[in-house]
């Protein structure tokens, strides 16, 4: 079983629903970082239907996990049902999945002395063994890297800064275009309302034997690594452990609203992204 040492889960801002969520169960643990495309009215009572997927998902895990034995299968369960409850209750404007919540999640299971990792987009699992040797796990870096580059790009070309640029055209046109690739299956493989996404779900195997303490976090969390890079995977470890998940937190929110809120250091889509980030060990 997972002992939880640490966890924290921060909207991005005050005036927006936090579209994250994490949780933990015997031998399971995950983070979930979900999304809709900007405008989009909720339908499933709660201020965002990324709010309500993130939820969603996290309360099935927890009630169905624990008598589960393989990940794939239990995501694809999770998936399906909450594509039949949001069916049943969307307007026929909202069967069309360019208007539907998706979401990056990572779901890991202790199985003996292995931890399997489950990684939809770009969350992330660090793990340190007891040795203190950090894995990081994900394509969260590769994802990083691209985004990055496209939110210099669509800053530069809007002349909007992270907290405006959604709103743009020209940022509008290119979330578009994305989600129609999702639409037609040739994007990233999300969490969402299509269980066939599990068919293309990212797997690792790692070892992890007794007081290998695990982190999984969204990409608002991570950034301090991967965007920010004011530390590495070792010290975001490290830091965890003996300082505690909010002051980390704190850090991120300081450089994104004091150190560089227009983007021109670390481009990015917001501002300040909705930050989680869940501290077990074995």
């Amino acid at each position: 079983m997972f002992t939880v040492l640490d966890r924290i889960s921060w909207p991005g801002s005050p005036d927006r629903p936090n579209e994250d969520s994490c949780g933990v169960s015997g031998d399971w643990a995950w983070v979930i970082d979900t999304s809709i495309f900007p405008g989009t009215e909720p339908i499933m009572d709660e201020a965002s239907d990324a709010a309500w997927l993130a939820g969603f998902a996290s309360r099935r895990l927890s009630d169905l996990a624990p008598e589960a034995n393989d990940g794939p299968s239990l995501l694809r369960h999770v998936m399906e049902e909450a594509r039949t409850i949001f069916l049943a209750k969307a307007p026929p404007a909202r069967h069309d999945p360019i208007t539907w919540p998706l979401g990056a999640m990572t779901l890991v299971c202790r199985d003996g002395d292995s931890l399997d990792v489950w990684t939809f987009g770009d969350t992330t699992a660090f793990v340190r063994a007891p040795d203190g040797t950090v894995l990081t796990l994900g394509e969260a870096p590769d994802l990083r890297r691209f985004e990055a580059a496209k939110a210099a790009e669509i800053l530069a070309a809007s002349g909007a800064t992270p907290k405006t640029v959604t709103g743009t055209p020209v940022f509008q046109a290119w979330l578009a275009e994305r989600r129609q690739r999702q639409k037609q299956g040739r994007g990233l493989a999300l969490l969402g309302l299509d269980p066939t996404a599990v068919d293309r779900l990212r797997h690792e195997r790692v070892r992890c034997p007794g007081e290998t303490a695990i982190l999984l976090t969204s990409d608002g969390f991570s950034a301090l690594v991967d965007l920010y890079e004011a530390v590495d995977a070792a010290t975001l470890m490290e830091r965890a452990l003996t300082d505690g998940l909010e002051a980390l937190a704190c850090e991120a929110r300081r450089i994104e609203t004091e150190v560089d809120p227009a983007g021109r250091l670390y481009p990015r889509f917001k501002e300040s992204d909705d930050t989680t980030a869940l501290l077990v060990r074995a």
